[in-house]
C-alpha cells in the first residue's frame, strides 16, 4: 500500500504519527500547500517510508499527478471539507482508493432550510457511486471518528446486540480545557463554524431526511470517563446522512456536546455574519469572514500542551434487544489528553479522529475490509475494526443506559 495524505494540520499530522507504528504500508506521501508543514510531520515520524511534498487541495489534477508521480494506491483526506470534491475526483482519476473523514459540502434548501433538505452532506460523492464501482475502485467517506467509529457503533448494535432498533443518537462530548484561552476550539474552527451553523439533519423511518433549526432541543447528557453532563444540541452531522443507507433504524440523530459558552459564541457569530463564506470587501483586499475568524484563532494542532480532559465520541442505540426486550446502550470511546499527548504527542481530539482511517487503511491492506463503490463505515464488518482499536491501544467500551 502506497499512501497520499493531503493536509499536515492537526489530523493529517496525527495520522502519520499513528502510522509510522505500523508496518502495513511501503510508502506515505505527507502533502500540503504549505510544504514547510508537511517537512516539519516527516521530519516528526523520523521514518524512511515518509516524504513531504506541495499540494493545492483545491486542485483536483495536481491530486492525480501527484498520486501518478508516487504511484499511490490510497489517499487520505484530512483537509477542510470544501476540498473535499477537488481530493475525491483526484483519487478517482489516478486510479487511487480513497478515504475521508468529512464528506461534500450540503448546501440549505432555498426556500425552506429547517423543515426541508437541499443538497445534503455526501450528496456529490454517492452520486458518483456507480463510476467508482465500475472502475472497481473504493472511496469510503466518513471513516474519521464522527463520522466513523460513531457509525460503526451504529453497524455492530444492529448486528450483535439488537432485534429492532428504534432510535440511534450519536452524542459527543468532553471537558477539554485549554489554559489561556477564553475561545480555543479543539477541531478546525471553519469545520466547527460549518456544520453547527447549517440546519441539522435529522432521519425518521417512513419519513427520510429532514432538518431543524440549528443547535435545537438542548438535552443533558452524561458522558463516561469521569466526563459528566454536558448541554448537547443538534447540528449537522454526517452520520444522519450515513447510518439509515446500512442500519434500519426508527431515527437517526447527532446532538454535539458544546456546552452553553460555546453555543453563545456560535450564535453571536452568526448575527454579526462572521459565519459567512462569501467574501466581503475590506480596503483593497477581498476576505471570506469566516477565514478571518479562523485566522485570530489559535491552530488546534498546536494547543495540546495547554489542553487538559477527556473527550468521547460515541452512539446510544435503543429498542429491542436479541432477546426483544426493550433495551438502550452507550458505545463509547473515550481519549484522556494527556494519555496522546504522552504517547504520540497529539492532542486528544486529533488524535481520536486520526486513528480510525489509519485503522481502515490497515483493514484494507490485510483483506480485512474489501468493497467498491462510494461506502461509508457501516458497510462493512465492524468486528474487524473494533479489535483494531484495543489492539492500538485505546479501546472502546458500552454502557447499559
Amino acid at each position: 500500500m502506497r499512501v497520499l495524505g493531503v493536509g499536515a494540520g492537526g489530523v493529517g499530522s496525527a495520522a502519520a504519527g499513528i502510522a509510522c507504528r505500523r508496518d502495513f504500508f511501503s510508502h506515505y506521501v505527507v502533502a500540503d500547500y504549505d510544504l514547510s508543514r508537511a517537512t516539519r510531520v516527516v521530519e516528526t515520524v523520523a521514518d524512511d517510508r515518509f516524504v513531504a511534498a506541495r499540494i493545492d487541495a483545491s486542485d483536483a489534477t495536481a491530486v492525480t499527478k501527484l498520486c501518478r508521480e508516487h504511484a499511490i494506491t490510497h489517499v487520505l483526506n484530512a483537509v477542510d471539507p470544501r476540498f473535499v470534491m477537488p481530493v475525491f475526483e483526484g483519487a478517482y482519476a489516478a486510479g487511487a482508493d480513497y478515504l475521508d473523514m468529512a464528506m461534500s459540502l450540503s448546501h440549505p434548501h432555498p426556500d425552506d432550510p429547517f423543515h426541508k433538505t437541499g443538497v445534503k452532506l455526501g450528496d456529490e460523492q454517492f452520486a458518483a457511486a456507480s463510476a467508482w464501482a465500475a472502475k472497481g475502485r473504493l472511496a469510503l467517506v466518513g471513516i474519521g471518528v464522527e463520522p466513523g467509529l460513531s457509525d460503526i457503533f451504529a453497524k455492530f448494535a444492529a448486528d450483535h446486540l439488537f432485534s429492532r432498533i428504534d432510535e440511534v443518537g450519536v452524542r459527543d462530548g468532553g471537558n477539554l480545557v485549554v489554559e489561556g484561552y477564553e475561545f480555543a476550539p479543539s477541531f478546525s474552527v471553519w469545520t466547527t463554524i460549518e456544520e453547527c451553523l447549517n440546519p441539522p439533519v435529522i432521519y425518521e423511518r417512513g419519513r427520510g431526511w429532514f432538518t431543524t433549526v440549528p443547535l435545537s432541543e438542548p438535552e443533558i447528557f452524561d458522558f463516561p470517563g469521569g466526563i459528566g453532563p454536558v448541554e448537547c444540541v443538534h447540528v449537522e452531522h454526517e452520520e444522519v446522512l450515513l447510518i439509515p443507507r446500512w442500519v434500519d433504524a426508527g431515527r437517526v440523530t447527532f446532538k454535539y456536546g458544546l456546552g452553553r459558552e460555546f453555543i453563545e459564541v456560535l450564535q453571536t457569530l452568526h448575527k454579526l455574519g462572521l459565519d459567512r463564506t462569501d467574501p466581503v470587501k475590506v480596503g483593497n483586499a477581498s476576505v471570506s469572514p469566516r477565514d478571518v475568524v479562523a485566522a485570530v484563532l489559535p491552530d488546534p494542532a498546536t494547543l495540546g500542551d495547554k489542553m487538559t480532559g477527556k473527550t468521547c465520541a460515541g452512539t446510544v442505540v435503543r429498542g429491542l434487544s436479541k432477546d426483544f426486550e426493550p433495551r438502550e446502550v452507550y458505545l463509547y470511546h473515550v481519549v484522556d489528553n494527556e494519555w496522546s499527548m504522552r504517547e504520540y504527542g497529539a492532542q486528544a481530539v486529533v488524535w481520536q479522529t486520526a486513528v480510525n482511517p489509519i485503522i481502515a487503511l490497515e483493514l484494507l491492506a490485510e483483506g480485512s475490509w474489501h468493497g467498491s463503490g462510494v461506502l461509508g463505515p457501516e458497510a462493512f464488518d465492524p468486528l474487524p475494526f473494533l479489535d483494531k482499536l484495543r489492539e492500538y491501544g485505546s479501546p472502546w467500551e458500552m454502557r447499559e443506559q
